[in-house]
């Protein structure tokens, strides 16, 4: 074996050992620093899809207690009126106006509120998924250049490098 070829073989093995150290600390540096990083993502974004139902769901019981609250004026302004003749008449349109305006400001209330959370879980929904697809692309190309690919284009770099190329 010529020293040339000696020195060539001590740079392919150089290259290989230290790609090995790199792919070995990217591993560590996953493990140590973004993996949690990522589950403590995961369980804040949870937590808030969680807050954004619960708002949610009191506004959805807020919108039926109102309505039962509608429900009961209306027949509230029945009796007055079956009662009081021509005096509860007048009371009863403006008892069930009142009743009807605030219980449609508050159902426009709840649905503004329901549509905001449902704009913040599809936003976090979004972002969610963008990592999802980052981390399987990222997959999929750590998949598709095996070793004896890295190898190949450790050798024609190189080669390369020895042409003067690079």
């Amino acid at each position: 074996m010529t020293q040339d070829a000696l020195y060539v073989q001590v740079a392919i093995w150089s290259q290989v050992v230290s790609a090995v150290l790199f792919l070995g600390v990217l591993v560590w540096m996953w493990f140590k620093f973004l993996q949690p990083a990522i589950m403590a993502a995961q369980e804040r974004y949870n937590k808030q899809i969680a807050e954004a139902e619960r708002h949610r769901d009191e506004a959805k019981a807020t919108l039926d207690l109102l309505q039962n609250e509608i429900g009961g004026a209306a027949h509230d302004a029945e009796l007055i009126a079956a009662r009081a003749g021509s005096q509860a008449s007048g009371e009863y349109d403006a008892t069930v106006a009142e009743a009807r305006e605030a219980g449609e400001r508050a159902l426009r209330n709840a649905q503004a509120e329901f549509a905001r959370a449902l704009a913040a879980a599809r936003e976090r929904l979004r972002v969610e998924l963008l990592d999802k697809a980052l981390d399987r692309a990222r997959g999929e190309a750590a998949r598709r250049v095996d070793a004896s690919e890295n190898a190949r284009l450790v050798e024609r770099f190189a080669v390369s490098l020895e042409r003067g190329d690079g």
